[in-house]
């Protein structure tokens, strides 16, 4: 049949595997998967049979359970069954049932596939299936990203049917006379994909009727653009990025100054769990005061001065705080403790600082120094890089690692335990003072 032809030619043009390769096949008992099996089996390929029961349709699922493994006896293939309590997952995990469903049975492909050495999974997904993910990417909003479509080829998992419409596989099912069991779910729209199938492709074809063909043309065109589109925005975050301590930071003025800056964002805030909706809060930033931000569940964007700055929530907790007024701050070393007086007095203790309020601007930034970093030290009126303050005061290694310093107006004050800077040393002229305590964890040096 003419499915057949194209079916191993598209196998073979995209290399997706051969005749040698162990093949372990999801079926569900539905019109694509069962034929896909025979598909498979027709041309020779090497394939076991998987099927996952989810317990969601009572005396359904039973049924649906009991035809695929009458299918495998049939075509004599290994078969593997396992039974989900889905609902219970679902409940445990937080997460809607189609979404449970589909983390256990792509966990338990995997384990199938590592314990018996099996080289690729074989999904019936195919080019309906195809347009229906590209319509729910577009609004959801997921980018240019998303109009890709399903993969044809994403590590283990391949496709071999996405070049075929529905139409192509319920003729070939019904020229073959293969049975298969329906899913009468599929025929609800309480689901996005349903709904999308079942009411709006078809009110969309009254208008456009080669809606699901320019749709499928227009998923190439845009595998062709995202190539093009990835080669320039690496070429313009490389010129964006620089890294410092773990963090990315990225100058305010170059990302104005790029022209599609906002989708260049998008795309980078993305790899660090950044939703679409929080791209306009991270544009709000470029305007924002230093010391804004906002987080995903693992990273937060951070406004210093003329820069953003990305890093985990634990890594900016344990490499910079930013201290907004007078109070206490927790960071990894121990506490700041930070207050305000009219009453001038002098300090020679470490761990004290007392600067003139007067040359201080909040926020102040609580960092690690870095490469780079000077200071005035007191009763000095030249500058010095703290390199070459460790070296003259004899810090070991160790101790140059411990080092925080304390920033304000991109001027360091105070290096935390040592020395404060001589342009806010307390004066004659003073009127008040800001009063610095540092106090160790119990487990610091």
């Amino acid at each position: 049949m003419e499915l057949e032809k194209k079916f191993e030619q598209y196998i073979f043009s995209n290399h997706l595997f051969t005749k040698k390769d162990k093949l372990l096949v999801a079926v569900s008992g539905g019109m694509d998967s069962v034929v896909l099996v025979h598909l498979l089996h027709n041309a020779g390929f090497d394939f076991s049979i998987a099927h996952c029961n989810f317990q969601l349709r009572g005396d359904d699922s039973v049924r649906d359970e009991q035809f695929v493994k009458q299918l495998a006896a049939q075509l004599g293939k290994k078969e593997y069954t396992i039974q989900f309590n889905t609902k219970a997952f679902c409940k445990l995990q937080g997460v809607a049932t189609q979404e449970g469903a589909r983390m256990l049975r792509y966990q338990w492909f995997q384990d199938i596939t590592q314990q018996n050495n099996y080289d690729y999974i074989v999904t019936a997904h195919h080019a309906n299936d195809n347009v229906e993910t590209v319509i729910m990417n577009f609004f959801r909003g997921t980018g240019l990203k998303g109009l890709k479509g399903i993969h044809l080829k994403n590590g283990k998992i391949v496709r071999p049917l996405l070049f075929a419409t529905r139409l192509e596989i319920h003729n070939y099912l019904q020229k073959s006379e293969l049975g298969f069991v329906h899913d009468i779910s599929n025929d609800s729209v309480d689901y996005t994909r349903n709904y999308i199938r079942n009411e709006l492709l078809p009110q969309l074809q009254n208008i456009y009727p080669q809606v699901q063909n320019n749709l499928l043309n227009n998923i190439d065109r845009f595998n062709d653009i995202y190539f093009l589109y990835q080669k320039e925005l690496n070429h313009q975050l490389k010129k964006w990025i620089e890294y410092k301590d773990n963090e990315i930071w990225i100058s305010v003025l170059k990302i104005k100054k790029t022209i599609g800056c906002n989708s260049i964002l998008h795309e980078l805030i993305q790899q660090y769990n950044f939703t679409a909706h929080q791209l306009d809060e991270v544009l709000k930033l470029l305007e924002a005061p230093t010391g804004k931000y906002i987080e995903s569940a693992t990273h937060r964007i951070l406004k210093n001065r003329n820069h953003i700055v990305i890093g985990t929530i634990e890594e900016r907790n344990s490499t910079i705080t930013v201290i907004n007024k007078p109070g206490n701050y927790l960071f990894s070393e121990g506490s700041i403790s930070v207050t305000q007086s009219d009453k001038v007095e002098m300090n020679t203790q470490a761990h004290i600082a007392c600067v003139d309020a007067a040359a201080i601007e909040f926020p102040m930034i609580l960092r690690r120094w870095k490469v780079g970093d000077y200071f005035y030290p007191l009763g000095m009126d030249k500058k010095k890089k703290l390199a070459r303050f460790f070296i003259d005061n004899k810090l070991s290694k160790f101790e140059k690692d411990r080092v925080w310093v304390l920033e304000s107006n991109k001027k360091i004050i105070w290096i935390i335990g040592y020395r404060i800077d001589n342009r806010c040393k307390v004066q004659n002229h003073t009127q008040k003072i800001l009063k610095i305590e540092f106090l160790s964890a119990p487990d610091s040096l």
